[in-house]
């Protein structure tokens, strides 16, 4: 249950996931994207068996919260076989992610559930916040928009992951251009708010927090967790309702995306916000916990994510 005393500025020691080096690099990236678009996709996921091997050894701590992460998930002890999958799953995502970005979308086996609630809003022209976690692909999302030219995806997001994300995105393909909001700035929310009024999307990530950010404490697979807050109370202080999404990876070529009318924040009482706060984030996380049930392989976060 959430803890509301534990919660918002509760330290402000950095999360784990921010305080670990990246291991990718711009020449990295240049190289795998040179190997997977020269060879194809099937020698290249080829080279993912050795890489997933090197991790696996060398990679202790994360070798520890994969670990840590699928005795919740499996509901036993993992064996080697799931670390090896687990690992294998994100590098198979980060591969694809290339070959998205280089508009070879059609080359995917790429099944959509709830459609019909984005395409109602859209007919409508009614902004919305599009909110995931790192589970899965979002790149497969994206392509999705661009193939059914949907409105453009606004990515809500704190400048230093931007700046991170759109470094990678360079390596794989120089003319992307990410249409990213930077949170903390005097004017994000004005940004943010004119991109709904348009009846474009806002895409956020709500199961990672940054130190100084509102958190609050909640229980996630039967452990107190932290999540921030932000995404929640951007919605209510801006009206709009919350879609869930999920682009989850199945294995070979074939991907799941899943939308979900979690809630809608449009027309609040003073006197109903802190429930309908309470009510979202706790929808919020039963519905990361059904997804990864139902893919325990998808969840990306690799790092004591109940530190």
């Amino acid at each position: 249950m959430r803890h509301p005393g534990d919660s918002d500025l509760a330290g402000r020691k950095e999360p784990e996931w921010v305080a670990r080096p990246e291991r990718s690099n711009t020449l990295a990236m240049r190289c795998i994207v040179w190997v997977a678009l020269g060879l194809g996709r099937a020698p290249a996921r080829l080279l993912l068996y050795p890489i997933c091997v090197y991790f696996l050894i060398f990679s202790v701590k994360t070798r520890a919260a994969s670990r840590k992460y699928l005795r919740k998930v499996l509901a036993r002890e993992p064996r080697i076989a799931d670390l090896f999958r687990h690992y294998h799953t994100f590098a198979a995502t980060i591969l694809d992610r290339v070959f998205l970005l280089n508009d070879r979308y059609a080359d995917f086996d790429v099944r959509v559930h709830g459609k019909e609630i984005v395409d109602g809003m859209n007919a409508h022209g009614e902004g919305c916040f599009l909110l995931g976690a790192h589970l899965g692909s979002f790149e497969i999302i994206r392509a999705l928009g661009r193939e059914t030219k949907v409105p453009p995806i606004n990515l809500v997001m704190y400048e230093e992951n931007a700046h991170k994300l759109n470094s990678v995105l360079r390596a794989i393909n120089p003319d992307l251009a990410l249409q990213v909001i930077a949170l903390g700035k005097v004017d994000s929310m004005l940004k943010v708010e004119a991109a709904l009024e348009r009846g474009e999307f806002a895409g956020m990530l709500g199961d990672r927090s940054i130190a100084g950010e509102g958190t609050v404490k909640h229980d996630f697979f039967g452990e107190q967790a932290t999540f921030p807050l932000g995404p929640f109370r951007i919605a209510m202080l801006l009206q709009r309702p919350i879609v869930l999404m999920f682009g989850l990876y199945h294995g070979g070529k074939r991907y799941d995306i899943h939308f979900e009318l979690l809630a809608d924040m449009r027309r609040l009482e003073r006197s109903q916000r802190e429930l309908a706060l309470d009510r979202a984030l706790t929808g919020y996380l039963e519905r990361i916990e059904h997804y990864c049930r139902l893919y325990p392989y998808n969840w990306f976060n690799f790092y004591d994510f109940w530190q």
